[in-house]
């Protein structure tokens, strides 16, 4: 069976002055074009080509020996060329750009940027793009706790946390209490497997393990202390919320780095803050 928005290979049934018809060995659908163009030379009738299969400006159901960046089902990193009252248009890397709707998108979308989307067919039975792509993610990843990895940023809820594309493939969260900094829908992240949840699902975290952030988290603090002369108003009883917009760093992680820095003698805590040491 022939169908829309595959790579399949197929046979050259016959040719004529607008390309070559193809079809599988035993039809059960009608022939379908390849385009003159198209067409490598020295091919004959019975021969067997590799094309993908989509719809062209004019609607019709054809072949392409161009291979596009993904397919009907598959996710991939478009760039947007062009915009419409309805939608976006993505370089997918064929003459005929790939669909996204306006109610297929999340967040903010911009002529120039490039997002993780995936392939589907609309009501129109037309091939689209999608940025909604948790249906399309994995939770049989190889992964175990500690690791580490990469991953795209899909969707971010506030309360929750950041929704992530780990490998492009599998489903995972940066949960709201490890999403320090500032983020968008289509960044790609280095993350470290936090635990993996009975359902599959990766919950993760930007920061490393508490030994090795420390280190970072330190650096952080006393280059904050270095542009603000020396103190900072924030010690053990600021809030987190505090915390977390001075430094970008969980009060745990705080109290971590800034407990090692007063045994070694680098800051002094005092009620309204800590302070780089005389001693």
């Amino acid at each position: 069976m022939i169908n829309l928005g595959e790579i399949q290979k197929l046979e050259i049934k016959r040719f004529t002055s607008v390309g070559a018809f193809l079809n599988e060995e035993n039809p059960d659908d009608e022939d379908i074009l390849l385009p003159k163009s198209q067409i490598p030379e020295d091919l004959k009738i019975g021969d067997v080509i590799e094309v993908f299969i989509y719809r062209d400006s004019r609607d019709r159901i054809i072949s392409t020996t161009k291979m596009p960046k993904t397919v009907l089902g598959e996710l991939g990193h478009l760039t947007v060329i062009s915009n419409s009252k309805i939608g976006y248009f993505l370089d997918w890397g064929l003459e005929k750009d790939l669909f996204l709707p306006f109610s297929e998108t999340i967040g903010h979308v911009e002529k120039g940027k490039t997002y993780l989307v995936g392939v589907y067919l609309d009501k129109s039975k037309r091939l689209a793009a999608t940025m909604k792509i948790k249906d399309l993610l994995s939770t049989e990843s190889p992964y175990k706790e500690n690791d580490k990895t990469k991953g795209t940023i899909y969707s971010i809820n506030r309360d929750i946390g950041a929704f992530v594309a780990v490998d492009d493939k599998y489903d995972g969260l940066i949960p709201k209490r490890e999403l320090l900094g500032v983020y968008e829908v289509g960044d790609i992240v280095e993350v470290r497997v936090n635990r993996v949840l009975d359902d599959g699902k990766l919950d993760l975290s930007l920061r490393d393990l508490g030994y090795i952030q420390m280190d970072e988290d330190i650096k952080i603090i006393i280059g904050k202390l270095k542009e603000n002369g020396g103190k900072l108003k924030l010690n053990d009883k600021s809030s987190p919320d505090k915390i977390r917009n001075e430094l970008q760093i969980s009060k745990a992680g705080f109290k971590r780095a800034i407990g090692r820095m007063y045994k070694e003698g680098i800051i002094e805590i005092t009620d309204l803050g800590i302070e780089f040491s005389d001693k």
